[in-house]
């Protein structure tokens, strides 16, 4: 009896393993959502990509490849057909990109859109199971990489020839002579630098033996300069008071009824007297002196008159002697 306890026990526990074994399956094969078919269509290399190969939205797993053919609609392109869970937020702005796990070089297909803000708000787009929409595919890196590679080559090549152009041997002698120069150069700067540091130890012994001596005297100097100071002071203040009391004369000075009020009324008077010395005294004056001239225009030609006829003070003038042109008319050389 014991041994057909312990075998019914056996055959219990093996069902029961297999029952959860069998749930464990199903509940792992179990999709979260239900698939729906998308194709891509390229003309771009498909390599490391293989059927069952995860299809990922920014990383997340979203579903896998079903199968890799040709384009019946375009010749010569790649048909990828994708199951991607209908809970992906699939826009007309979504694309496609073949990005590598590591260094396996398996592909795998990356979805994502454009990250421009009208990409949220781009239209839904929708299944069809019947006739499957289709995903644009784009380059990734490497495949931009690749296309790139043999152009980047041409420049690498460019950039070599020009580097040994510029390290011949001309330009290597010119580059070894200007490093000698940079060498002297920094010996020059050193050598200048040894002499500033003597020079440096100089002036501070020269400050020491003579500046500090210099200084010791300034005190004495400073008491002088605020005895001058001192002095100047008061002769300001004395300056202050004459200037005042030159203030006070002058305010009696151009006071009313002061010596500018009596040199005003002075010089008022002055210029009467002036005007009628010019108005009264000198058209007299003027006028006896030209009553003194006529008389002596007319003393003149009486001294005249004497001098050439004296007896005429006597006897009187007479008749008047003939002039030139006239009858009787003798010259002077012509008389007895």
């Amino acid at each position: 009896m014991e041994n057909k306890a312990h075998a019914l026990a056996a055959g219990l526990f093996v069902l029961v393993a297999a029952a959860l074994l069998g749930l464990l399956a199903l509940w792992l094969g179990t999709e979260s959502g239900k698939p729906h078919r998308y194709e891509i269509s390229t003309r771009e290399s498909v390599s490391g990509l293989q059927p069952q190969a995860p299809v990922r939205f920014r990383g997340v797993d979203v579903g896998k490849v079903v199968s890799i053919g040709f384009d019946p609609q375009t010749n010569g392109n790649i048909l990828l057909q994708l199951d991607i869970d209908e809970k992906t937020p699939l826009t007309q702005a979504t694309f496609a990109t073949l990005d590598f796990q590591g260094v396996t070089g398996l592909a795998f297909v990356q979805l994502d859109d454009t990250g421009q803000p009208n990409a949220a708000t781009a239209p839904v787009l929708r299944h069809n199971d019947a006739k499957p929409p289709r995903l644009p595919l784009k380059q990734g890196l490497l495949t931009k990489l690749a296309a790139r590679g043999e152009s980047l080559l041409e420049k690498s090549e460019q950039i070599a020839i020009k580097l040994n152009a510029v390290l011949d041997t001309a330009n290597q002698q010119r580059f070894s002579a200007a490093l000698d120069n940079i060498s002297q150069t920094a010996d020059s700067v050193k050598l200048t630098a040894q002499s500033t540091e003597k020079l440096v130890t100089r002036l501070d012994t020269t400050i020491v033996s003579r500046l500090n001596p210099a200084l010791a005297a300034v005190p004495p100097l400073a008491a002088d300069a605020s005895k001058a100071m001192r002095g100047l002071q008061t002769t300001s203040e004395q300056v202050g008071q004459t200037a005042g009391d030159v203030s006070t004369t002058m305010k009696r000075f151009s006071d009313p009824q002061g010596t500018l009020d009596d040199m005003r009324t002075a010089t008022q008077s002055v210029t009467a007297a002036a005007d009628g010395f010019n108005l009264q005294t000198i058209p007299r004056m003027n006028r006896a002196l030209d009553a003194t001239t006529k008389a002596a225009v007319q003393t003149g030609r009486t001294v005249g008159s004497l001098s050439d006829n004296p007896q005429g003070l006597i006897f009187g003038n007479g008749p008047m002697q003939p002039g030139p042109g006239e009858p009787g008319f003798t010259p002077p050389g012509s008389r007895p």
